[in-house]
């Protein structure tokens, strides 16, 4: 068994004292190695929590001697003469990130997620581990280990301790609910105001519709682990049987605008218990927390799951067709952002999450896993109830997943889910795949036939901003300064603007608030004055009158739907037309 001992001295300084103790057995020759993780599952970056250790020693935890040890990587320490010792490593881990990713400390908390903070012994990764916290009296722990005492909490390995984020309070706050005798926590953490009976019906509705659909949960029990925090924040992240959802401003959340984000994205996170968690690519069976895994089915991983989290809430009557449209036309929005999605294959964008996934990159090289995940499966749901009748869908698939895969815990491959997409279909699918999972076909044509038999159809307006409808550039003001930030690469502003040009007069007239007036004058050209480089000039506009830019893409019901129509869209999103 491995244990860990996680204490704090003084909040104030966000640092915890972290302790790890194991034995080496007698005999063993090979030097011992110590890793502590590169990245966490859910975020597919290298984050390289080492930068968060202060301090590391490796000594004998009977004695306090010093082992012979070095670093030989940048989060990989090698220990030599430990054979029969009992070891012991310590060090100072600085706990100050507040998102659903992170650790924190101060007077009020500690929130911790193992995977940035705990070292695993190379080998030993099975073992059994504990982890003993040092917590003020009166402290209250939420986390989905089991506890074995006071504050000793035991996970079957390091896989599942790391996996198990923790908040310790004296003001946590908490309601439970069963489903299908399988209980679920809410743990609230931060001061707001809370409607509990609204909560809890909530939860217990998109909860019951994810049961419905898969038929089986895959742990004993689940904890939605929720930082409120008293400024605006929105994260969520998986983990085998808990979320943490940090989410803010605290005051709002049972308004709409906050309160339709709290359920979106636990919908979306209790989806993930199943679809990531449980059904995994083969190539994170198991993990390496060493370097990066890199795997081309993200768009599975996290893209159904990002339509099945808005789609199934509208499918538990916790929300209206048209509340789940706008969440829809949001990702219809961020897809059609940019032309990324000419130029990167949403399985080859699952590749370069190890890239720049995370951050904006350079323009128009990439899409979104997310987005456009959501889209090709929102496609691939409504072309599988075409095809049968609404007898098979993209429920089926998932399903089938869940029992070859995620039940058995064999690793999934692409080819594996081409297969069950194929079998649920009954026919070949292979165009799907080749034009809108590796190729980079337009997604216009195909939802609209789609959204039709639903009763839908997209629709496509145009942009009433001059300066991105009709030239193709967008701006932002900073500092009273006029600064173009982007430009599509067929637009007429390619041919006369750059990125970072600031814009300070249209035909002589000086920018001031009023770029969108100055453009919106009906003539077909502007003159227009910029600095570039620190350089004075004057460029010249011309619209293409053939040739909008950044036009609306939204879903909206069709107004004359067939009664067949409005049948169909009864049986995809279980409510009335």
């Amino acid at each position: 068994m491995i244990h860990y001992h996680v204490s704090f001295e003084n909040p104030l300084t966000f640092y915890l004292q972290i302790q790890m103790t194991f034995e080496v057995p007698a005999g063993t020759e090979a030097p011992v190695e110590l890793q502590l993780p590169a990245w966490r599952p859910g975020r597919y970056e290298l984050q390289n929590f080492a930068q968060k250790l202060q301090h590391v020693v490796l000594e004998d935890a009977v004695s306090g001697e010093a082992l012979p040890s070095r670093k030989i990587t940048k989060d990989r320490w090698q220990l030599s003469g430990a054979a029969g010792r009992t070891v012991r490593v310590r060090y100072n881990f600085y706990a100050h990130q507040m998102d659903a990713g992170g650790s924190w400390l101060d007077e009020t908390q500690l929130y911790l997620n193992p995977v940035q903070a705990l070292m695993y012994v190379e080998g030993r990764q099975q073992e059994t581990c504990q982890l003993l916290l040092d917590l003020p009296e009166g402290w209250q722990l939420a986390c989905g280990l089991p506890q074995r005492g006071p504050n000793l909490l035991e996970a079957r390995s390091f896989d599942h301790l790391a996996d198990s984020p923790l908040i310790a309070s004296p003001t946590l706050q908490y309601r439970n609910y069963e489903v299908n005798g399988l209980p679920f926590y809410i743990w609230i953490q931060g001061e707001c105001p809370v409607d509990w009976t609204r909560l809890v019906q909530d939860f217990r509705a998109f909860s019951e519709e994810q049961l419905q659909l898969f038929g089986s949960f895959p742990a004993q029990d689940y904890h939605f682990l929720n930082q409120i925090l008293p400024y605006k924040h929105y994260h969520g992240v998986e983990h085998l049987n808990s979320t943490v959802i940090t989410l803010g401003p605290a005051e709002l959340l049972m308004t709409e605008g906050l309160y339709k984000e709290l359920l979106g994205v636990s919908c979306h996170e209790l989806f993930h218990a199943w679809n990531i968690k449980s059904i995994r690519p083969a190539e994170m069976q198991p993990y390496d927390y060493a370097r990066e895994n890199y795997f081309r089915t993200c768009f599975i991983a996290e893209g159904i799951t990002t339509y099945y989290g808005e789609y199934l809430l509208a499918r538990a009557g916790v929300r209206t067709a048209e509340q789940y449209f706008a969440e829809l036309n949001t990702v219809l929005r961020k897809h059609y952002d940019d032309y990324g999605r000419y130029h990167l294959s949403v399985a080859d964008a699952s590749m370069d999450l190890w890239l720049d996934g995370y951050k904006p990159g350079i323009p128009d090289r990439k899409v979104s896993v997310y987005h456009k995940g959501a889209l090709v499966a929102l496609l691939l749901d409504l072309t599988l109830r075409q095809l049968s009748g609404h007898q098979r869908s993209l429920d089926d698939v998932m399903r089938r997943l869940w029992e070859d895969f995620g039940q058995t815990g064999v690793g999934y491959t692409e080819e594996d889910y081409t297969r069950l997409v194929q079998e649920v279909a009954g026919r070949d699918m292979q165009t799907y795949f080749d034009k809108f999972i590796y190729g980079t076909a337009p997604l216009e044509e195909p939802l609209n036939r789609v959204l039709s038999f639903v009763g839908c159809r997209l629709r496509i307006d145009e942009n009433a901003s001059a300066s991105e409808g009709v030239y193709g550039f967008r701006t932002v003001v900073k500092n009273e300064r006029t600064e173009v930030t982007d430009i599509l690469p067929d637009a007429p502003a390619a041919l006369a603007l750059t990125v970072d040009d600031e814009i300070v007069a249209i035909n002589g007239r000086r920018v001031d608030m009023n770029l969108h007036s100055l453009l919106s004058d009906g003539a077909d050209h502007h003159e227009v004055t910029v600095f570039r480089q620190n350089r004075l000039l004057t460029v010249t506009l011309a619209a293409d009158p053939a040739h909008r830019f950044w036009q609306k893409v939204t879903v909206e019901k069709l107004p004359s739907a067939t009664p067949e129509q409005q049948g169909s869209f009864r049986q995809w999103l279980k409510q009335d037309f």
